[in-house]
């Protein structure tokens, strides 16, 4: 058996959630990993937005540390501006898109403004940059977090980026379409499921059970009909992790 780090299972995990074709706003941190490893092996034609202006059909030849760095530019489909890389959403050409945030509840809303009370916050958080943006007008909504329960909560303080709001209905009736579509965490796949599309357990990583999940949520957790374990790394998807991570500083 390949042994592998929590890490590697994260940026594999979301990997495998972008689809073959599709336009995907890849975000920061971990998103930078998982978009290049999906072009390396099942999404050979995955396109790669980059907040900050860049356009990719193909994953950077040398270590990308933030979106920013200059072997990110090198070679880019497009180099262009923040605006014209927004407007792919609002244009309905992003299929998917990847935050994280400090807080998600059971509807899949996301937070990353404040902690507490409105006027008097016990911790300011960065804000929402483009990620309401792309929650609200992306076809795919995917997240990845560390799953603790004083970040998966049954409300959020705030609301910076829609998930399903109020649950059912309430994002059509707000005239979003789209939504959440996986939560990828350290410990576990989320996924909404029935009328009022609440997250759901979808796969427990290996080495972790579902109680020990439902301990870590701040809600009733329920489990998705046909739970999996999350299959582990394939040495083709491993390969190509430590190809675009060569130096192993996102793994």
């Amino acid at each position: 058996m390949m042994e592998y780090s929590v890490r590697e299972l994260m940026i594999i995990a979301a990997a495998r959630e972008i689809r073959d074709g599709e336009v995907v706003f890849v975000g920061m941190r971990l998103p930078i990993a998982a978009y290049a490893v999906a072009r390396l092996t099942h999404a050979p034609n995955a396109v790669g937005l980059f907040e900050c202006g860049i356009v990719r059909y193909a994953p950077a030849d040398e270590m990308l540390y933030t979106m920013g760095d200059p072997p990110n530019q090198l070679a880019a489909a497009w180099t262009t501006g923040l605006l014209q890389v927004m407007s792919q959403l609002q244009r309905g050409r992003v299929d998917a898109g990847f935050i994280g945030g400090a807080e998600i509840d059971r509807f899949g809303n996301i937070n990353t403004s404040y902690i507490g009370d409105r006027k008097h916050p016990a911790v300011k958080l960065p804000g929402s940059g483009g990620a309401a943006d792309i929650a609200a007008m992306s076809k795919r909504l995917l997240a990845i977090m560390n799953h603790e329960k004083r970040r998966f909560v049954e409300k959020v303080d705030f609301v910076t980026s829609p998930g399903y709001l109020d649950g059912g209905q309430a994002r059509i009736e707000a005239g979003l379409s789209g939504g959440p579509a996986a939560v990828i965490t350290d410990r576990a796949v989320l996924r909404p499921f029935g009328e009022e599309n609440e997250l759901h357990l979808a796969s427990v990583h290996p080495g972790h059970t579902i109680e020990e999940v439902q301990r870590h949520t701040g809600w009733n957790l329920k489990v998705i009909p046909g739970m999996v374990e999350t299959a582990p790394p394939a040495s083709k998807e491993l390969a190509a992790l430590h190809e675009i991570d060569r130096d192993g500083y996102w793994r």
